[in-house]
């Protein structure tokens, strides 16, 4: 009598697992802040100076001592003109000075008043017809930044925010972990590659392999160094011949296809023979076959995540489960959890699923999400057509009007 089936893990108990194996990157290395674009900081950045460096003006207008525009009309003598860049002189009772955005508050001033709110009645003397409060459209130094307080948190995985906030204190360089390598390949003897088919005529039973092109694109996002392994015969010794090839190198080895138990899937039985397999198979639609183990090689062990071949179940298992553990891999500290929102559903969806099912759909202009009507493993469409995913429970039905968990895809595509 042969042993009852395992149950399926949870999508959260699957990740929870994968998410504990990570073994974070330590190696660092020091690039220039103009390509650390994408890049996981590796040690804490404190800042050696206030921002801004000089109390100094938000608006083009005048400097002034607020004492002397009590009168809501006062004349006053403009003895400087104070661009952005120069330092103005000691501003005495009874003058201003004429001084533009971001330019240094002369000493003496207190106060900036907006252009707008003045009227030069010469060329040397002014009438501002406003009161002033002392501080007005001043910035003060190090009202952003204090010198010697940490403006970015190791992990930190940097984008053009950080990046400019780093060039703002002086950082010309900063400390990254080295990129994630990353080998790839796909299985399937019916797979061919756009421009191969001879006479542009897919041979029966083909099928173009969308799923590389797809997949390097996601892996590109997340700045892995890919190493592509193409595609591999369907034998159980190809693929256990290309498992130990890309172990040897690469950080984490990813494939598409042959994860279900058909004699011709061939990936299972490689990586027990090569390592091990810690996971596979979850509750989740699409992509129920998602296989996660290790390949072993001479000093340590590569991850491995098997991905299953249909396109839609590939990206989707990528983006459920892959991202965040490359992330993880990557040394990004905190939550890898993308956002998600409350939305209304536009739509039926009347036969719950005992699987996490998440489906495609994009936002209307009414507020509310549309379906796409296929919402087959293999219509890749549906991704090109939605603007997100809805992450709907096991067991759930959805009618029109009710709350959804959207996800969107731009929480999930960087």
């Amino acid at each position: 009598m042969s042993a009852p089936a395992k149950p399926m893990l949870t999508v959260r108990e699957a990740l929870d697992f994968m998410l504990a194996a990570a073994r974070p990157s330590k190696a660092a290395e020091i690039v220039a802040t103009l390509d650390a674009n994408g890049r996981v900081l590796a040690e804490a950045q404190a800042s050696t100076i206030n921002v801004p460096s000089n109390d100094n003006t938000q608006m083009d207008g005048y400097a002034v001592r607020a004492a002397d525009c009590a009168s809501g009309s006062a004349s006053l003598t403009v003895t400087q003109r104070i661009p952005a860049g120069q330092v103005g002189q000691f501003l005495a009772p009874g003058n201003a000075a004429r001084i533009f955005t971001g330019a240094m508050i002369p000493e003496g001033a207190d106060a900036v008043v907006m252009q707008e709110q003045c009227e030069a009645a010469s060329a040397n003397i002014v009438t501002i017809n406003h009161v002033p409060k002392a501080g007005e459209w001043i910035r003060r130094a190090g009202e952003d930044i204090v010198a010697g307080s940490v403006i970015l948190a190791a992990g930190t995985r940097l984008r053009s925010q950080e990046l400019g906030l780093a060039a703002s204190v002086g950082l010309a360089s900063l400390p990254v972990y080295r990129k994630l390598r990353v080998a790839a390949f796909f299985t399937g003897d019916e797979l061919v590659m756009p421009g191969e088919a001879p006479g542009g005529q897919l041979p029966p039973g083909a099928i173009y392999n969308s799923n590389r092109f797809l997949l390097r694109g996601l892996l590109e996002n997340l700045g892995c160094t890919l190493t592509d392994f193409g595609i591999v015969p369907d034998t159980l010794a190809a693929t256990r011949a290309t498992l130990r090839d890309a172990a040897r190198e690469h950080d984490l080895i990813i494939t598409s296809g042959g994860v279900s138990v058909g004699e011709e899937d061939h990936i299972k039985p490689a990586v027990e023979a090569e390592g091990r397999l810690n996971l596979w198979q979850i509750a989740v639609k699409p992509g129920k076959p998602l296989a996660f183990g290790e390949v072993e090689r001479a000093a340590g062990s590569a991850f491995f995540l098997g991905l299953p071949g249909n396109p839609v179940s590939s990206f989707i298992t990528f983006l459920l489960f892959v991202r965040p553990f490359i992330l993880k891999l990557q040394g990004v500290a905190g939550s890898v959890a993308p956002r998600s929102f409350a939305m209304r559903a536009d739509f039926n969806w009347p036969k719950a699923d005992r699987r996490n099912e998440f489906l495609r759909v994009r936002t209307n202009e009414a507020g509310g999400l549309e379906l796409f009507q296929n919402q087959g493993s293999g219509v890749l469409t549906s991704t090109v057509w939605g603007d997100g995913l809805v992450d709907n429970p096991p067991g759930r039905a959805i009618a029109a009007g009710d709350t959804v968990r959207f996800i969107p895809f731009s929480e999930l595509l960087h």
